[in-house]
């Protein structure tokens, strides 16, 4: 067991601003002030990336808070040196909280030659001495079985039902929602259920990566205001393509749901020009000053939900009772942004 009464919190440099909200709900919770372990992480002239840990961690149960977002390379190797720095300072047990999981898109082989990579990160990080992964909305489930240590993956659902509840009260039962594609139906089936509506489908066909050849949509939104639902959005060439093809097929008006603002290229300037009313993402990535300045994109926290989650593993209980809407609601009073 850890020889501490609670559970120590480092941070690397993806996402400072979530790891210290993390770090303040949990004080909350626990009535006292819990801080980020102190250290550095810098580089080296060339690139390379140096990692000290200021305080002793010597049997504790330790915490690395790191998306491996953009810069994804530089960050994933963060996390793995912050792991060894970790092991080898004997920390009694390692769990890398990575609120969104880089290199997930690649996890199976589309065509001849071409690599897993979500596998390939799985097995770095488990040799890093990585003993549990906690994120949030992995881009394929089926990546869990690429560890072999526990994987815990939270889902944004039950955050965004919360909100879709709050921001479309009165009117629910003119809300439908909507996949973008027909790999992401089982996503979009679940906030539909949470909120009680009607689900639809845009079929996309993919000419390569980036570019969208043609939309079909499977389903009547006549009337209807629809919630675009996936679990990132790149540079939102599909989906405000989406969005317009949804307005043309009767849609009253369209919004979109995303887990993961990755917002690379042109991505804030397309959301700003589009006919979406608004874009909801969580803080799973760090957002720029564009995307935080951006009158029709909402950010809903996501550290909530993480601190319960460190705090149930830490105590042994479940984490799966934060899939329910009845277990966040408290944890989410009065969170939502206006």
């Amino acid at each position: 067991m850890p020889t501490t009464n609670e559970p120590k919190l480092i941070s690397g440099n993806a996402n400072l601003p979530l790891a210290k909200s993390i770090a303040r709900r949990m004080s909350l919770h626990r009535g006292t002030s819990l801080n980020l372990v102190e250290g550095r992480v810098e580089r080296f002239n060339d690139g390379e990336i140096f990692v000290e840990v200021y305080e002793n961690v010597r049997g504790e149960d330790m915490f690395i808070i790191q998306p491996t977002s953009n810069p994804a390379n530089d960050n994933l190797m963060e996390l793995l040196i912050m792991a060894d720095a970790l092991r080898r300072s004997s920390a009694a047990r390692i769990t890398a909280v990575i609120p969104y999981f880089g290199y997930a898109r690649q996890d199976r082989r589309t065509k001849a030659r071409t690599p897993i990579s979500a596998k390939l990160v799985a097995n770095m990080l488990v040799e890093a001495g990585i003993e549990r992964i906690l994120t949030l909305d992995l881009h394929a489930a089926q990546i869990q079985g690429f560890f072999d240590i526990p994987v815990d993956n939270l889902y944004a659902s039950p955050i965004f039902a919360l909100d879709v509840k709050e921001k479309f009260a009165g009117h629910l039962d003119e809300v439908m929602v909507v996949s973008p594609d027909v790999g992401g139906v089982a996503r979009a089936r679940e906030l539909a259920k949470r909120i009680n509506a009607p689900l639809s489908i845009v079929d996309k066909r993919r000419e390569k990566p980036g570019e969208v050849a043609e939309m079909t949509v499977i389903g009547d939104v006549t009337g209807k205001r629809c919630i675009i639902v996936d679990d990132m959005c790149d540079t939102a060439g599909t989906l405000c393509k989406a969005a317009e093809v949804l307005l043309e097929h009767g849609a009253t008006e369209v919004h979109a749901y995303i887990s993961h603002g990755v917002m690379s290229g042109p991505a804030v300037e397309r959301v700003t020009n589009s006919v979406m009313k608004s874009l909801v993402i969580t803080d799973s990535i760090q957002p720029t000053e564009a995307v935080k300045s951006c009158p029709n994109i909402r950010i809903l926290p996501t550290a909530p939900m993480f601190a319960q989650s460190i705090m149930n593993i830490w105590h042994g209980t479940s984490v799966s009772s934060l899939f329910e809407t009845e277990t966040l609601e408290p944890i989410y009073e009065g969170q939502f942004p206006e």
